[in-house]
């Protein structure tokens, strides 16, 4: 694939733009949560339909999988575009804005449907060039209900490696951000509901006071992850709800906290989980109460394979040039269930830039007033497409 195929690839993806804008604006404005994303699913499919594709629709929820056979036998890679909203408001005034109360897609999630269709499209008028097969995952239920973990136990098609694009607001348009290993942390959850012994505020020598104790347990948790995690492989620990109490003059019987840990790694997120147990525990026995915690396992960490995301970063090097392309300093803490698909074979996820033009200081995802430039949209279907045929020529030279 020479220089001059890219280019003329980027030119075919800005012609089929019109109906990748026209798709990612039907769902934007009407936006679906969760699992079960029928609206969504129907758009898809409407998208998709006269292509030269095999379509299985998932059972256990909205997920839609397109498979595309190429001229020829050989591998099979996985591209990945997830289709759920965020149960939030829409303040950005566009006329295709949410119609639903409540409920945004303010992470990205309809252009990278958009995207994908257009890259099917783009990958179907190439087939004859194909030597292998390319799977169009469609998932429902990234944001919190582990779609891609649903979809992979359900079944999927047997690939070889996985790519996916997510979109960034703060990066200026048609340039994309990626790194080799953890690229996103992995996310858990906890609640510990601390139990004393209520009773009147002026006498707490008659009680067993929980406030205290759930005090100095959210600052200990803090210093513990200061103090034994090491800052080469970090991790986040944010209490980030507390409650408890009734009134002025009485002491509580229970306070609850709620919070978040975020890791690198498996040996800190690991860690970091003993150090919750231990500390609640410790600072529970001496103020006298008792401790319940529960532990809530989430996303694992998102680890780009080294080899995959140096041919992605190349492939993107070639499709917008070397001063479009950078690698990130550092991971990001927040969490993806891309991770479960990167478990089972490798790949990488790049960050696509979609700022706005002349924005300084755009909205970030999960904004409610978050905008992207869509123009943008036209290189993320370029680029799936430019990944999937340079990895079937790449691999057939091997």
């Amino acid at each position: 694939m020479a220089m001059g195929d890219l280019k003329a690839l980027l030119a075919a993806a800005h012609a089929v733009q019109p109906e990748v804008v026209s798709l990612r604006r039907r769902i934007h404005a009407e936006p679906e949560l969760g699992l079960e994303l029928p609206a969504t699913r129907a758009k898809i499919l409407e998208a998709l339909d006269g292509l030269p594709l095999e379509i299985a629709l998932h059972e256990s929820c909205s997920g839609v999988v397109a498979t595309l056979r190429g001229a020829a036998d050989g591998p099979t890679l996985l591209l990945r575009g997830d289709m759920d909203a965020l149960p939030m408001p829409e303040d950005t005034g566009l006329p295709f804005r949410s119609q639903r109360e409540g409920v945004m897609h303010a992470c990205g999630h309809d252009s990278h449907v958009a995207m994908l269709a257009g890259a099917a499209k783009l990958l179907c008028e190439r087939r004859e060039s194909l030597r292998g097969q390319v799977v169009f995952l469609f998932q429902p239920g990234e944001e919190g209900f582990a779609g891609a973990k649903l979809m992979l136990e359900e079944g999927l098609p047997n690939f070889d490696s996985a790519f996916a694009i997510h979109i960034s607001p703060l990066l200026p348009c048609g340039t994309i951000a990626t790194r080799p290993g953890p690229i996103l942390a992995s996310a858990d959850f906890f609640e510990c509901v601390v139990r004393g012994r209520g009773g009147h505020a002026s006498m707490p020598h008659d009680c067993r006071d929980p406030i205290p104790a759930a005090a100095e347990m959210i600052g200990a948790l803090q210093t513990f992850v200061g103090r034994e995690v090491p800052a080469s492989d970090p991790a986040v620990l944010s209490v980030s709800k507390i409650r408890g109490g009734t009134a002025a003059n009485v002491i509580p019987e229970s306070v609850e906290l709620a919070g978040t840990i975020r890791a690198l790694s498996r040996q800190t997120r690991e860690k970091v989980h003993e150090g919750l147990h231990r500390v609640i525990a410790g600072i529970a026995a001496a103020h006298g109460v008792e401790a319940e915690v529960d532990l809530q396992l989430g996303y694992p960490v998102t680890e780009n394979d080294a080899a995959f995301e140096g041919f992605a970063r190349g492939v993107g090097r070639e499709l917008l040039g070397p001063a479009g392309v950078f690698e990130m300093p550092a991971p990001m803490m927040g969490a993806e269930d891309f991770s479960y698909i990167l478990q089972r074979a490798p790949g990488a996820m790049v960050f696509l830039g979609v700022r706005p033009e002349g924005e300084r200081n755009p909205a970030p995802c999960h904004s409610n007033r978050m905008l992207l430039a869509e123009e943008g949209m036209a290189f993320g279907a370029a680029l799936h497409t430019a990944v999937a045929l340079r990895f079937f020529e790449e691999r057939a030279r091997a």
